[in-house]
C-alpha cells in the first residue's frame, strides 16, 4: 500500500487527481446537457440564453479555483511587507 501511495504522490495528490476527474466529468456532462437543451429550444433567444449560461458557469469555475487552489502567502511575508511599508510611511 505504501508503495502505491508513493508511487501516485500521496493521498492528497490523488485526492486532487479524483476530483480534478471529476470536475471534468461534470463539466463534459453540462456540456453535453446544454448542446441537449439547445438542440430542444429553438428559439431565437435560445442560442444566447444557453452561451450567457456557459458564461456563468466558467465564472462561477473561476471563482471556485480562485478561492480553493490559490495559496495564502506565509504569515511572515505579510509582517514583512507591513514593515516596509511602515518604514516607507515613516521615511516620507
Amino acid at each position: 500500500m505504501a508503495r502505491a501511495a508513493g508511487r501516485h504522490g500521496g493521498l492528497d495528490r490523488q485526492a486532487v487527481l479524483l476530483a480534478a476527474g471529476l470536475a471534468d466529468l461534470a463539466v463534459s456532462t453540462l456540456g453535453s446537457a446544454v448542446g441537449a437543451v439547445r438542440g430542444l429550444l429553438r428559439r431565437s433567444d435560445a442560442a444566447e440564453l444557453a452561451a450567457e449560461a456557459q458564461d456563468d458557469l466558467m465564472a462561477r469555475g473561476r471563482l471556485v479555483l480562485d478561492r480553493y487552489a490559490a495559496v495564502p502567502p506565509a504569515h511572515l511575508e505579510i509582517l514583512a511587507r507591513h514593515a516596509l511599508a511602515r518604514r516607507a510611511a515613516d521615511d516620507v
